[in-house]
C-alpha cells in the first residue's frame, strides 16, 4: 500500500512530527518491534521535472548551499541534475567522458588528488550479478548555472574512470559513500546473501583499475517482505556518522578514525512513505535527506528525516 502524502496533510514545520509520523507509518505497515520511529519525517517536495524520474543517488553540496545533486537509475545518459530540497530543477550537466550502464549512487568528497570537492559516481548496479567489473567516475563538482531558470545542458570537466572488480564474485550494489580519506565504500544490496562492505583505497585512484577490498558484513538482515534491501548510503559532514538506507529503514553507524562501523541505535522505520526510496545524504549531522524514484502515477519525493541514536542518550 502506498501512502499518499497529500491526504496526510504534511506541512513544513519546526515542530517535531512525532505523532503524525507514528500515525502515518501505522497506516502503511506497523514498524518491526526492534525499530524506532523518526522524530521528524517531512516531505519537502516532489521532483518538478520529467527529467528526473528515477532519482537513484543523492549528494548534498557543501559549497553551494541549497543545492542537491542527483542522477537517474539505468536508462538515462551520463547526466547529473542540480535540484533544491523542494524538487525544483536548477541545472543539468552531462558528465564528460562517462557512460551510464547502471548508475546507482553518488558521493561528494575531497578529490582523490589536489584541492576541491569531487562527485564520485557509482556505476555499480548489477541485478543479475554478472558484471565482470563495475566503474567509479570522479568529476570535480561543477558550479550550478547562475541563471534561473536554467537554459542549456552544460558539461562537466572530464571524468576520471576507475574500473573495479570484486575479490570474490560479482555483486549487485546500490550504495556508495566516500570518506574524508578518499576511500570509496561500496555496500551490497543483499539480493543474495548478507550485506557486504567493500573499500577502494585512495591509492587505487592513481591507476585505471583495481580490486576492491572486502572489509566486513554489516548487521543488516536482508528481508524482501520488509523492503530491507540496501539502496543507498552516505557519510556525515564530520565523517563520524554513516547512514545506510533500505526501502523502509535507516541504519545509523558511528565511524571510528580507522573506518570501522558500529551500529548506533535501533533501525529507524520509515515504512512505505516513499514511492520507491533509493537515495540518502546528510543535510547536517542529525538530519538526512531522502529521495525516491517515481512509481506509476506517483512522482518521486524528497524527504527530511531525523532519528534518535544510541549516542544521543544521556548517561
Amino acid at each position: 500500500m502506498a501512502l499518499h502524502w497529500d491526504s496526510m496533510s504534511f506541512v513544513r514545520s519546526s515542530v517535531p512530527l512525532v505523532m503524525a509520523t507514528i500515525a502515518a507509518l501505522s497506516v502503511v505497515r506497523p514498524a518491526p518491534a526492534q525499530d524506532s520511529i523518526p522524530s521528524l519525517l517531512e516531505r519537502t517536495g516532489t521532483f518538478r521535472t520529467r527529467k528526473v524520474r528515477e532519482s537513484s543517488g543523492l549528494a548534498v553540496s557543501r559549497s553551494h548551499p541549497g543545492v542537491l545533486w542527483t542522477h537517474n537509475d539505468s536508462g538515462d545518459g551520463p547526466f547529473i541534475y542540480a535540484v533544491n530540497i523542494s524538487g525544483d530543477l536548477l541545472g543539468v550537466f552531462r558528465v564528460r567522458g562517462a557512460k551510464a550502464e547502471d548508475w546507482e549512487d553518488l558521493s561528494l568528497a575531497p578529490c582523490p588528488s589536489g584541492p576541491g570537492s569531487c562527485l564520485y559516481l557509482a556505476d555499480i548496479g548489477d541485478n543479475p550479478q554478472k558484471r565482470k567489473s563495475v566503474r567509479l567516475y570522479i568529476v570535480p563538482e561543477p558550479d550550478p548555472p547562475a541563471a534561473s531558470p536554467w537554459q542549456d545542458t552544460l558539461e562537466t570537466a572530464p571524468a576520471r574512470q576507475l574500473i573495479v572488480t570484486y575479490p570474490d564474485r560479482p555483486h549487485d550494489a546500490e550504495a556508495l559513500f566516500v570518506d574524508r580519506e578518499r576511500r570509496a565504500n561500496i555496500v551490497t544490496k543483499g539480493r543474495s546473501g548478507p550485506i557486504r562492505r567493500f573499500v577502494v583505497p585512495r591509492a587505487a585512484f592513481r591507476g585505471d583499475s583495481t580490486t576492491a577490498i572486502f572489509v566486513d558484513t554489516l548487521p543488516i538482515t536482508p528481508q524482501r517482505t520488509l523492503g530491507r534491501l540496501v539502496t543507498g548510503a552516505a557519510i556525515s559532514p564530520s565523517g563520524r556518522r554513516v547512514v545506510v538506507r533500505t526501502y523502509s529503514e535507516l541504519y545509523f553507524f558511528r565511524r571510528s578514525p580507522t573506518g570501522s562501523l558500529r551500529l548506533d541505535g535501533r533501525p529507524c522505520w520509515i515504512g512505505a512513505v516513499e514511492p520507491q526510496g533509493e537515495a540518502v545524504d546528510f543535510l547536517d549531522e542529525e538530519t538526512v535527506a531522502l529521495t525516491s524514484e517515481s512509481l506509476g502515477n506517483e512522482d518521486g519525493t524528497l524527504l527530511e528525516v531525523r532519528c534518535s541514536h544510541a549516542s544521543d542518550a544521556k548517561p
